[in-house]
């Protein structure tokens, strides 16, 4: 762990065991979190909770920079946390960075 003014980095593994628009769940310092690397090799993190009715994010569909909840459909924006309209909703955001195949977290 190292702090910085983003929070605390943490390795959260390397890059070769996430899957591509594959959501993985993991536990950070007691928050739950969704990490998803997206098509674009890009990496995102969002609190693994949705505000609907609290299904896991990270077992759900990406599509593009978003996220859809696996219980009833809620489209979550994997960089803002915001739920898409008419639904309403946030989620919290974590920065994700990769770094010589490795992937931090900062919380």
């Amino acid at each position: 762990m190292n702090k910085t003014k983003d929070g605390t980095k943490i390795n959260i593994g390397n890059v070769q065991e996430f899957g591509e628009k594959v959501g993985k769940e993991i536990t950070v310092n007691g928050e739950t979190v969704a990490v998803f690397k997206l098509s674009n090799g890009k990496f995102k993190a969002i609190e693994n909770r949705c505000p609907h009715k609290g299904g896991p994010l990270s077992r759900g569909i990406v599509s593009g920079e978003h996220v859809f909840c696996p219980l009833h459909d809620w489209k979550v924006c994997l960089s803002s946390g915001n739920v898409e309209e008419p639904d309403e909703g946030c989620v919290k955001t974590y920065k994700v960075e990769s770094e010589d195949d490795v992937v931090y977290i900062y919380i």
